[in-house]
């Protein structure tokens, strides 16, 4: 949602929140909606939600709110599974290790989103999705051996798993190249 790390904090849009759960952009002065923050995260424009009475910060509950309105509408992006394991993990020994987990995680995968439609657009090099397959294992296999120790090293059974992905993407790429 930020900018960037150094973002200073006149970049950072106050929105107000008063008792009749209205919402004031203090850049724009003017009442806008959950929708109009949404609009505002996907656009990378970073705000905090501060309560008007009490000045308490409440950006966590009002992203939160964004989230169960996008949810409610029918745009589910969190499985049922899902979610039942993160209220799992509330009161869980490794509590205070899941934000920063799954930060870094969607972290990685804005990231190799972003490579897969530069590779579609043909901005990287020759082999870009092979890349990418060896980075996601690398860090599946760093985020793994993180929880569970052992994880993190290859095992016979796992070089073999490895090696017939590396096989399968040589044949999707070879299927491709067919395909230009």
């Amino acid at each position: 949602m930020a900018k960037s790390k150094g973002t200073a904090e006149d970049d950072v849009v106050t929105i107000k929140k008063y008792a009749n759960r209205r919402l004031y952009d203090t850049e724009r002065s003017c009442y806008i909606t959950l929708e109009d923050l949404g609009t505002m995260v996907r656009d990378g424009r970073d705000f905090r939600v501060v309560d008007a009475k009490s000045g308490d910060d409440i950006t966590h509950n009002v992203l939160t709110q964004i989230i169960m309105d996008e949810e409610t509408r029918g745009e589910t992006l969190l499985p049922v599974n899902f979610l039942r394991h993160l209220i799992g993990m509330y009161g869980d020994k490794m509590q205070s290790m899941v934000p920063q987990y799954l930060e870094a995680s969607m972290t990685a995968f804005r990231k190799n989103q972003q490579d897969v439609r530069s590779a579609l657009e043909g901005a990287l090099g020759s082999n870009p999705l092979a890349e990418l397959t060896r980075r996601n294992m690398e860090m599946f296999q760093q985020a793994a051996g993180a929880f569970i120790p052992g994880a993190g090293g290859a095992s016979k059974a796992k070089d073999a798993e490895i090696a017939a992905l590396k096989t399968e993407i040589a044949e999707l790429k070879s299927e491709l190249a067919k395909k230009k």
